[in-house]
């Protein structure tokens, strides 16, 4: 399939349609490892006068550990036939499969970073760290400590400024 630039707004549309059944994160390691785990939690907008990704990984994930050492990441939008291949990358850990062989999905090179793009996607955000933030049990209401944090296992709020979209529109 032919992937066109997109713009920011065309990008947003779709993934805030498709953000309740998961998009898919990739990642790579300084050593050319390569991951992708499901999200069902994300911000776009502006931040520090830049269009900004903000994902929520847990320190826990192997998804958090390759950010951590590239600091960069692409989020994919998944075509509607692609539900069990989300499901098991949101139910298995990279640190033991390998979910690109495990789901047949295709890990290819994105234009400015080094994590890869989910080939089969519809779009792509490619996304450069200019910030993160640990979530801390004070600053939460107790809602929300009880509802998402019941084993406290925190997340890492990635900010990832938008180097590049593209894909088909959805």
């Amino acid at each position: 399939m032919r992937k066109d630039e997109l713009s920011l707004s065309e990008a947003l549309k779709c993934a805030y349609e498709r953000l309740d059944n998961g998009l898919l994160l990739a990642s790579a390691g300084s050593d050319g490892r390569r991951n992708i785990m499901t999200i069902g939690w994300g911000l776009i907008g502006v931040l520090w006068r830049e269009p900004v990704f903000m994902v929520a990984v847990r320190d826990s994930r192997y998804t958090h550990e390759l950010i951590e050492e590239t600091n960069e990441f692409t989020v994919n939008i998944p075509r509607d036939d692609m539900g069990e291949a989300v499901n098991i990358s949101g139910n298995v850990s990279g640190r033991d499969h390998d979910k690109f062989k495990e789901t047949g999905l295709t890990a290819v090179d994105a234009k400015t970073v080094q994590a890869p793009i989910v080939s089969e996607c519809l779009i792509h955000f490619e996304c450069k760290v200019v910030g993160k933030t640990q979530v801390t049990p004070g600053k939460l209401s107790k809602e929300v400590l009880q509802d998402c944090y019941p084993r406290d296992d925190y997340h890492t709020l990635y900010y990832g400024k938008i180097l590049s979209v593209y894909g088909e529109q959805c």
